[in-house]
C-alpha cells in the first residue's frame, strides 16, 4: 500500500477513536494487525522507530482539535479565573484548577507505572480484556444513571448532583484523575472511558462527565505525547528515531496523518457531544464488548 494512503487511513482511525470511549491505541494496534494479515502493508509495524513516532504525531493532531473546538469555553474560563462566574470558586475549585488537579493526580503515578510495566502491556490479549471489561463497566454505570438523566436536574432524589462542569467538586476531580491512571497503564482501557465512567460514578451527568473528560485530556495527552515525541526525536527511549533520520517523504507522510487526524477528530468531538446528550454511552459499551471479544479470539488464533 502507498505510504500516503496508509497515512490517511491511520489518521482517520486515530481521529475517529481518540476521544470516543473505545480506545485509539486498541484501534491502531488492530489496524496494524489487519493490514499485516491482509498483505496491504506487510512492512508496517507500529513498534518501529518511525511508525512509533508517527502514531505520536497523529495523536498530537487529534489533541490540537480540542482547544480549537472549546476555544470560547476556554477563554471564558480564563476570564473568570479564579472566582468563577458565580464568584464562589477558588484556585483549586475553578474549572481550570480542577482540570489541573486531575492532571497532576494522573501524571505522576502514570509516569512511574508505565516506565515499570507499561511497555509490556501493549499486547492484543491485554487490549482485548481492557476493551471487554471497560465496556461492561461503562454499560452498567450508564444504565444506573439513565433514570436520573431522563428525569433531569429538577427530580427529587436523583443520584446525579453535578449537571455542569462548573459545579464539580475537588473530590470529583481527584477521583477522575485517579481512575484515568488505568487507561495510562492498560492499553485498550481508553482514557475517555475511564474519565467518563468515573465522573458518572461520582454523581456527574453524562454531559458534565464528557466535557470534563475532554478538558482534562488536553494537558494529560499533550504532556504524555510531547514527552514521548521529544525522547523519540532526540534519539532516546524505546525505538528512537532522530530528526536527521527522517527524509522528505517521511515528513510528508507525517504531515498527512497529522492533518487528517485533526480534521476527523474535530468532527468526531462535535458529533459525540451532540449524540451523548440524547442517547448515552450504551452503544459504545456494546461496541467495546463485541470488539474486545473478537480481539481475544483473534489473539488466541495467533498464539
Amino acid at each position: 500500500m502507498n505510504d500516503f494512503l496508509l497515512s490517511v487511513i491511520l489518521g482517520i482511525v486515530e481521529g475517529l477513536t481518540e476521544f470516543l470511549p473505545v480506545s485509539s491505541t486498541a484501534h491502531l494496534r488492530l489496524s496494524e494487525a489487519l493490514l499485516h494479515a491482509s498483505g496491504l502493508a506487510p512492512t508496517l509495524t507500529l513498534d518501529s522507530g518511525y511508525w512509533k513516532m508517527y502514531s505520536i504525531v497523529i495523536q498530537l493532531g487529534a489533541i490540537l482539535c480540542l482547544p480549537v473546538y472549546f476555544w470560547h469555553r476556554i477563554t471564558r474560563f480564563v476570564s473568570t479565573f479564579p472566582r468563577g462566574e458565580s464568584g464562589n470558586r477558588n484556585v483549586l475549585t475553578h474549572p481550570l484548577g480542577l482540570t489541573m488537579v486531575a492532571f497532576v493526580v494522573t501524571a505522576i503515578p502514570s509516569f512511574l507505572l508505565t516506565k515499570v510495566i507499561g511497555k509490556h502491556l501493549e499486547s492484543l490479549i491485554i487490549i482485548g480484556w481492557s476493551l471487554l471489561i471497560g465496556g461492561i463497566v461503562m454499560w452498567i454505570v450508564d444504565a444506573i444513571n439513565a433514570k436520573s438523566e431522563a428525569a433531569g436536574p429538577s427530580a427529587v432524589g436523583s443520584r446525579i448532583h453535578t449537571w455542569k462542569m462548573e459545579s464539580m467538586s475537588l473530590g470529583q476531580s481527584i477521583w477522575i484523575g485517579f481512575c484515568q491512571i488505568f487507561s495510562a497503564v492498560f492499553p485498550g482501557t481508553s482514557r475517555s472511558m475511564s474519565t467518563i465512567a468515573a465522573g458518572q460514578i461520582a454523581g456527574m451527568s453524562r454531559a458534565a462527565a464528557l466535557e470534563f473528560s475532554f478538558f482534562v485530556s488536553i494537558p494529560t495527552m499533550a504532556a504524555a505525547t510531547l514527552y514521548t515525541l521529544y525522547k523519540s526525536l532526540r534519539g532516546k527511549g524505546e525505538n528512537p528515531i532522530g530528526v536527521s533520520q527522517i527524509d522528505p517523504h517521511g515528513w510528508i507522510v507525517l504531515a498527512i496523518g497529522f492533518m487528517v487526524s485533526f480534521i476527523v477528530a474535530y468532527a468526531s468531538v462535535a458529533w459525540f457531544m451532540a449524540y451523548v446528550r440524547k442517547r448515552g454511552f450504551a452503544p459504545f459499551a456494546v461496541y467495546r464488548i463485541i470488539l474486545g471479544t473478537l480481539v481475544l479470539v483473534f489473539a488466541a488464533k495467533l498464539m
